[in-house]
């Protein structure tokens, strides 16, 4: 089944590109930087959110792992 059918893996998904992003940006800051409109403005964009919510995505992360341990 694919991530787009499967709204437990959409998230997993979209939590991982947040978490992949925001520590690219942390090693590559300019190259993030200079995108930030068009397409690859988006993973700008993902890399802001988990700036910013760090403490809520890295909260989210855990859930999800837990659920998908325990509940999958």
């Amino acid at each position: 089944m694919s991530a787009f059918f499967n709204f437990q893996s959409l998230l997993s998904v979209i939590l991982m590109l947040i978490c992949t992003c925001a520590y690219l940006r942390s090693l590559f800051p300019s190259i993030m930087d200079r995108n930030k409109s068009g397409l690859l403005g988006v993973f700008w964009k993902l890399a802001r959110i988990g700036e910013r919510l760090s403490p809520y995505v890295a909260i989210s992360c855990v859930i999800m792992a837990v659920s998908l341990l325990f509940w999958n």
